[in-house]
């Protein structure tokens, strides 16, 4: 889409906003600024990236338009089928996509490629295997895991039992406390996963000790999918019971989600998609997720999913060089968290002002953040992205020296307001 200057090399009109215009003068407009601001930004929000032109053309066809509640007739776990009639074309789709995916992360596990996102995959996984109420061992949203991993305010948190098992004093995920806490509560399910977690996740690990306590293993990769699928990060197959995962991210397809499950547990992630948590699949967005599936097997994928951890590792340096603090010290993947703890601003402070110097990166919490999740005391910076833009290492080494300046001078700016204040 964009090169690293910002320069658009598609082939295809992705952005049509000058034709929308002419029916929504605002809307059009509306995304034309974002459009811009895409463009000349520098994009380093973790669980973003930009997807290939054919993905935006599946995404932006008749398919838009077309209900297809059920599954496809062809299933193999003899489901009845559709709902809808005219539906023989998304069923060879539907079932093309699955395939895809099988091939993607070379499986055998069973795939339901319906959920709207990664928040109704998780959602849609729960419902398989647990009752409300039953118990859930997970890693807390402060201490890098998702809001649908237990939060208090998301339905996890409302309709479970949720305990978490915490980061050690570096920030890494404290195997022994897992293990303790899931001999302690005898969980029904063991959850693992994250949405701001630098270092590697000892699927094995978490899988040997759901099989201590009897209970279901549960991954969600949705961040580090990409780098699964192109064998730069540990794989959850094989050890998981249910695996959830978005299609974008790291995986560089449309906004969704998908659920790979283990085939006597087929039956009952595909219910609880449809008909208990959703209705009609986006039949646009998985032919979107098809194409994707297609790209993520080809060489050039691995190539890209390599950068991104080498262009992770060099910004992370950059920054320990200038003598910042990042948890856990480094990363094995495509993210890590900046900790401004002790600092006179808040990651929000820091995020507002980044957007102001075109560079995007997201507020975050950070282990023991004694601020709020609206402020923080943390950033969280990934190099997908830009990666997929052409950045190199030199190229991410400069983004740190640019963040540098920032915080330098939001430091100043603080201290002359306490000097005034006084």
């Amino acid at each position: 889409m964009f090169n690293k200057e910002g320069k658009d090399n598609s082939t295809y009109n992705v952005d049509n906003f000058e034709f929308i215009k002419k029916t929504s003068p605002i809307v059009g407009g509306l995304i034309e600024k974002e459009y811009n601001r895409q463009k000349n930004n520098v994009e380093l929000i973790a669980s973003e990236n930009y997807c290939s032109e054919a993905v935006l053309a599946a995404c932006g066809s008749c398919l838009s338009w077309k209900y297809a509640e059920g599954y496809p007739y062809v299933r193999e776990m003899g489901n009845k089928g559709r709902y809808y009639g005219g539906t023989e074309f998304v069923d060879e789709l539907e079932e093309y996509c699955v395939q895809q995916w099988k091939k993607v992360f070379n499986t055998d596990y069973h795939v339901n490629v319906q959920p709207h996102s990664g928040s109704q995959a998780n959602f849609a996984g729960y419902k398989a295997i647990l009752e409300p109420g039953d118990t859930i061992l997970s890693l807390s949203l402060d201490n890098g895991g998702h809001l649908t991993h237990g939060s208090p305010v998301n339905f996890s948190g409302k309709l479970y039992d949720m305990h978490f098992y915490d980061v050690d004093e570096r920030g890494f995920i404290d195997m022994e406390d897992v293990r303790k806490k899931a001999h302690e509560l005898h969980p029904k399910l063991i959850m693992t996963g994250a949405s701001a977690y630098s270092r590697i996740i000892d699927f094995k690990a978490f899988s040997e000790i759901a099989k201590e306590v009897d209970a279901y293993f549960m991954v969600d990769m949705a961040h580090i999918a990409g780098l699964i699928a192109a064998g730069v990060h540990p794989s959850p197959f094989g050890y998981a019971d249910i695996i959830t995962t978005t299609t974008h991210k790291t995986l560089r397809g449309p906004r969704g989600g998908l659920i790979f499950a283990k085939p006597e547990l087929a039956k009952k992630v595909d219910s609880a998609v449809f008909p208990y948590a959703q209705g009609g699949p986006l039949e646009h967005i998985i032919a979107g997720k098809a194409v994707a599936a297609e790209e993520a097997q080809k060489p050039e994928f691995k190539e890209y999913q390599k950068k991104v951890v080498e262009n992770c590792a060099a910004l992370a340096d950059e920054f320990l060089k200038l003598g910042y603090k990042i948890v856990t010290g480094g990363t094995d993947n495509h993210v890590f968290l900046l900790d401004l703890k002790g600092y006179a601003f808040s990651g929000k402070e820091l995020q507002a002002r980044c957007d102001e110097n075109g560079i995007t990166l997201n507020k975050n919490a950070v282990p023991g953040d004694p601020r709020s999740p609206m402020q923080t005391s943390g950033v969280r910076i990934g190099t997908a992205p830009m990666t997929t833009r052409g950045f190199g290492p030199e190229d991410f080494r400069e983004v740190a020296r640019r963040i540098d300046v920032i915080i330098k001078e939001l430091i100043k700016e603080k201290e002359e307001e306490a000097k005034e204040e006084k």
